[in-house]
């Protein structure tokens, strides 16, 4: 197969190998004859196309072209432009919600039973700084600490990040708000708060961000007050690696499990081949009464009027509506331009507007009603499809996810990336080129669809793999001993 019609719809086809001028495309019964050389990933006209004439592409317009293009051209960012505007009114049609997703028996998986209910699926001792100016503090307290493991504790890690202190309002709050989300996450056995005793978000400040907590799990050291802090960090790793020996994997059900949804470094097969295999993955999750949780907000616009008439109740409608449009404020109030994506990296692999990936990157959520909205730093409660307020940036997504409460996050792509999360962040490739080339990055491949492979039968292989990695699997960037952390800065810096 060397080419793809999505939507019977479409007025265009996706190259799924390097075609060359002359050659022909099957489309509507007839061929088309290639007019120039075409890139994997890329779009071929199916049709003569007049100028101001939308190009559909999954069986909705991605942009126009911006002069008449014959059938057979290459359909990119040189004669394609968006139709996205600003802030926008909706209505909502729950009528084209699609269908309701059934009851399937929940598999299981071994996981970490917490004392608040919570599952973990690692049992890890997390450091996490209140400031950026002790994360040198923090990454020498894990370093010693991992020579201290023993038991059931898989790790000891610090998050380093630089924020805590010099800030104000509303990126303050969000600042504290994401810390105390990640003490609270069950992938950690044990966490050490590690303040240093004059900044903004100091440890008496963030316990009020806490409410109740285990004084057995969560311990807290400010540098300023101690004349070791080494030593006297040293002394509440070797704590609170005891008490996460308590804990050791059980049978769980999969519908304790929380699956964050991401991609990035997408490329024009992303929408075909990773992102409905990841969606098949959510409907089989949410009808087994479990949780998944699509982000990066920016890259709903133009398909978001799908996401909203999935939602399951007129005041989700509502909370959708206020997620997309808040955001495109948050631009408008920053002077920048709303539809300034994809990247760089997105236009080389084939994706030539916002609406083009948009509706690529929202097939991961496929075909399940959604259940809740959530506010950055807000942890999720409603079981099944969740939206979460967050940027497209991929570590910023990803840390917001985890805070949400995922335990796991799904991040797609067909560049390839190397970043962690604080959570098990499993790389899905989008073709199997990327999957040969960067075998110590990427989990799990989705490019054997443009093998003959079938997306149903993947899905299922990728359920399995999420559930071992459930089970306690290592993945690629775990094996790398990456972990990293990131907080959505949005305000001045003092």
């Amino acid at each position: 197969m060397d080419h793809i019609i999505i939507n019977e719809k479409d007025n265009v086809c996706v190259a799924l190998k390097d075609l060359k001028k002359g050659e022909t495309v099957e489309a509507f019964g007839g061929k088309v004859t290639l007019l120039e050389d075409v890139n994997r990933g890329h779009k071929i006209a199916l049709k003569d196309l007049k100028k101001g004439e939308n190009v559909i592409k999954y069986g909705s317009p991605i942009g126009h072209v911006t002069c008449d293009v014959p059938a057979g051209s290459h359909i990119h960012i040189h004669n394609l432009k968006t139709n996205l505007g600003e802030v926008l009114e909706y209505t909502y049609h729950p009528e084209n919600a699609g269908e309701e997703m059934g009851c399937r028996k929940a598999s299981e998986f071994m996981g970490f039973k917490r004392t608040d209910g919570s599952v973990g699926v690692r049992n890890e001792i997390w450091i996490l700084p209140t400031v950026g100016c002790v994360n040198s503090i923090a990454a020498k307290l894990a370093e010693n600490g991992r020579r201290k493991l023993k038991g059931s504790v898989e790790d000891v890690l610090a998050f380093a990040h630089p924020y805590g202190c010099s800030q104000m309002g509303e990126d303050q709050e969000a600042t504290r708000t994401i810390l105390a989300d990640l003490i609270r996450h069950p992938n950690a056995g044990g966490v050490l708060v590690l303040g240093l005793g004059c900044e903004n978000s100091n440890i008496g400040v963030l316990k009020g961000y806490l409410g109740g907590y285990d004084e057995s799990r969560v311990k807290f050291l400010q540098c300023q007050d101690v004349e070791d802090e080494i030593e006297e960090g040293g002394k509440l790793i070797e704590e609170l690696i005891e008490h996460a020996c308590g804990f050791k994997r059980e049978t769980c059900s999969a519908d304790k499990l929380v699956i964050g949804l991401k991609c990035g470094g997408s490329d024009g097969l992303s929408g075909i081949t990773a992102n409905p295999t990841v969606g098949l993955f959510s409907d089989i999750l949410c009808s087994m009464g479990g949780t998944t949780i699509l982000t990066e907000v920016p890259e709903m616009f133009g398909a978001e009027t799908m996401l909203m008439d999935r939602c399951e109740t007129p005041e989700l409608f509502d909370k959708t509506v206020c997620l997309i449009n808040n955001f495109k404020e948050y631009y408008i109030e920053n002077h920048q331009t709303i539809y300034e994506n994809p990247s760089p990296g997105n236009k080389a692999g084939g994706i030539s507007t916002l609406e083009d990936k948009s509706l690529g990157c929202t097939q991961k959520s496929g075909k399940a009603k959604v259940r809740g909205v959530l506010e950055y730093g807000e942890r999720v409660k409603d079981k099944g499809l969740n939206l979460l307020s967050a940027p497209g940036n991929d570590l910023v997504a990803a840390t917001a996810l985890a805070a949400a409460g995922a335990q796991i996050v799904l991040f797609t792509t067909g560049r390839g990336t190397p970043f962690a999360s604080p959570v098990p962040t499993v790389k899905i490739s989008t073709n199997s080129a990327l999957y040969g080339k960067k075998e110590k990055w990427i989990d799990f491949n989705c490019g054997v669809l443009t093998e003959g492979k079938d997306m149903t039968e993947l899905s299922e292989e990728l359920f399995a793999f999420v559930t071992e990695v459930a089970s306690g699997k290592k993945i690629k960037s775990e094996i790398a001993g990456y972990h990293d952390l990131a907080i959505f800065k949005r305000g001045v810096t003092l």
